[in-house]
């Protein structure tokens, strides 16, 4: 009697598809590097990035019914992802019903889209760095080429207009008054600003000490302030002894100043002191790392005081005024040389 062998015998049973392999699964993957970054002690906003912009990538393979394994995530899906936005992708489309249907045109700027991508250039370098892929993906990939656009700052007469809009008579138009005199003379990040505590203020040193948990870098950093700004920190201070707080700058009903809340009222300044360019809390920044390279501070000084190790960086956040560039230029000028000092041709013969 012949015995039939079963084809089915000895071979493994497959009941999983391949591309659901957690060893390809990209969202398995995005977790692992979330969790490793999260693991680090970053910031929850950035945080918040990594997974908003990988979200924007999700959709994006949605769209063009790419399954989420990591060996679909080409160079070419990459360019074609980068393509999409620059072109087709709808501006504001997450913020629904919330935003205007005149501002939702198609293709965001290139600076928006380089933003988009950064959270998945981090990601892949971290899992090829970890040994769990050969080939970073967007290591070929290049940016997408921004316009540089000309950036505002505001000028000593402008500055001087906005600090004299806060009714200095109330609690909170004086905060206000100390907070803009703190942004201004520190160039710290708004977010820095308002998580300073009484503490952090050294006046025996003339410096504010901010912790790396609440810096953008996650560096210590001591940055010098004025006198006249130690004394409006002094009075603030006092002004500060019945609320019961260990913060600097606080709301009417004691607790810490909120970003949004300063906003709000940085633009009721503006209007008062009637500026005709768009004021936000990083334009002290911006303004205040300029003014300090035009009045010949060192650029290595001021990278410190900025706490940023790359000089390349700082540069970004000084914006030569056209009054300082008119200055230079007239100092230095070969004109100077060619006609005289008076700037103008001498006079030889008589008319």
């Amino acid at each position: 009697m012949s015995t039939v062998t079963d084809p089915r015998a000895k071979r493994k049973v497959k009941n999983v598809r391949t591309a659901l392999l957690p060893a390809y699964d990209l969202d398995a993957m995005f977790e692992r590097f979330y969790h490793a970054k999260s693991s680090e002690g970053l910031a929850i906003k950035t945080l918040k990035s990594y997974r908003d912009n990988y979200a924007f990538f999700c959709r994006f393979l949605d769209i063009r019914k790419i399954y989420r394994d990591i060996r679909n995530v080409t160079p070419d899906v990459l360019r074609d992802y980068m393509s999409y936005m620059l072109r087709d992708k709808i501006r504001f489309e997450e913020c629904g019903k919330f935003a205007p249907e005149s501002s939702k045109t198609a293709g965001l700027s290139a600076t928006t889209v380089n933003i988009r991508l950064k959270p998945l250039r981090t990601m892949f370098r971290f899992l090829k760095s970890e040994g769990i892929i050969e080939i970073d993906p967007t290591e070929n990939v290049k940016r997408a080429t921004e316009e540089e656009k000309k950036i505002d700052i505001m000028n000593v007469e402008q500055i001087r207009a906005l600090l004299n809009a806060p009714d200095q008579r109330t609690y909170a138009g004086f905060r206000d008054f100390v907070l803009m005199n703190v942004l201004i003379d520190t160039f710290a990040r708004i977010s820095e600003t308002l998580a300073i505590k009484t503490s952090q203020v050294d006046f025996s040193l003339g410096m504010i000490f901010f912790p790396a948990p609440n810096t953008k870098g996650k560096r210590d950093n001591s940055v010098p302030i004025t006198p006249n700004t130690q004394r409006l920190i002094k009075a603030l201070i006092k002004e500060n002894e019945d609320m019961d707080s260990e913060y600097l700058f606080l709301a009417n009903y004691g607790e810490p100043l909120t970003d949004n809340h300063f906003r709000h009222r940085l633009q009721d300044h503006v209007k008062k002191a009637r500026l005709d360019i768009r004021v936000h809390p990083h334009l002290f920044r911006h303004s205040g790392a300029t003014m300090f390279l035009e009045n010949g501070g060192d650029i290595r000084h001021l990278a410190k005081i900025l706490n940023h190790k790359d000089l390349r960086i700082v540069t970004r956040y000084t914006h030569l005024s056209d009054s300082s560039i008119k200055r230079q230029h007239d100092q230095y000028s070969p004109m100077n040389d060619i006609v005289g000092k008076l700037n103008r041709e001498r006079k030889i013969n008589r008319l």
